[in-house]
């Protein structure tokens, strides 16, 4: 028999429906608060069946609270997503048909790119050829900025990427309306769009799940075909324990 909701639970889903995403340490930080406001037991390593007893709840709803990884730093990741629709028609009540247009645009540029990246200058380009309605350059990047607020796109120096909400949400659409060129990580199993390549069969990896899976080897070879990997390895970076004041620093796209 499925766990009843509880005041924590509610007031959990309240928050995270407020943030849309929460990185992993501040949502175990959420899950203690609301369980001693509410006071109601609180078990430090039971997140994850917290979360399944409101997704029960939310099931009917077509919402669901998912667990992900951010393709940049390899951190954990909770979101609340919409079940209802695949497609990013999920977004047409908030958005204008020539915002949606550029959106769709730009979401090409970055899946069809080398490196999971698309420069403001292809993706403003793309703005005076919308067929819904021509955007001036200003204008797109007013659109641009909305994007990056609402998570559905990160920048960095100039340089837009598809956000870790964002992957989370549309993974299902993204992995069949770009089956020939969208691919799962070998290592986590999840749509990879800043990734590695192996040169010889084509798998994927995430850069976090490479920096992990080759930790250890002096001589990194690939999971699937055992091909040298030509790659630089990243650091694995995974501190899901520091304070969210460093990380937000650590984040901001110009010094």
């Amino acid at each position: 028999m499925a766990a009843e909701m509880s005041d924590a639970h509610r007031r959990f889903l309240q928050v995270l429906m407020s943030h849309g995403i929460m990185e992993g340490a501040e949502a175990r930080k959420l899950h203690r608060r609301c369980c001693e406001i509410s006071k109601v037991y609180y078990a430090q390593d039971k997140l994850d069946d917290f979360v399944t007893t409101i997704n029960n709840q939310l099931q009917p709803l077509f919402m669901q609270i998912r667990k992900g990884m951010s393709e940049v730093d390899g951190r954990t990741h909770y979101a609340l997503v919409n079940m209802a629709e695949t497609e990013i028609t999920k977004m047409a009540s908030d958005y204008a048909e020539n915002e949606l247009e550029l959106f769709r645009k730009t979401m090409d540029l970055i899946i069809l790119s080398d490196n999971g990246f698309a420069s403001s200058t292809d993706i403003l380009n793309c703005a005076d050829q919308l067929k819904t309605k021509k955007m001036k350059k200003k204008e797109a990047e007013q659109v641009l900025k909305i994007f990056v607020d609402d998570k559905w796109l990160s920048e960095r120096n100039g340089e837009y990427t598809l956000h870790t909400r964002c992957i989370m949400e549309m993974e299902q659409y993204i992995l069949s309306a770009y089956q020939d060129v969208a691919k799962k990580c070998n290592i986590c199993h999840s749509l990879a769009i800043q990734s590695q390549a192996c040169k010889s069969c084509g798998i994927e990896m995430h850069l976090p799940c490479v920096g992990k899976y080759f930790k250890a080897q002096s001589k990194p070879r690939c999971p699937q075909c055992n091909s040298v990997w030509p790659y630089e390895i990243p650091d694995t970076i995974q501190r899901d324990s520091q304070s969210s004041s460093k990380r937000e620093s650590r984040k901001e796209p110009h010094s």
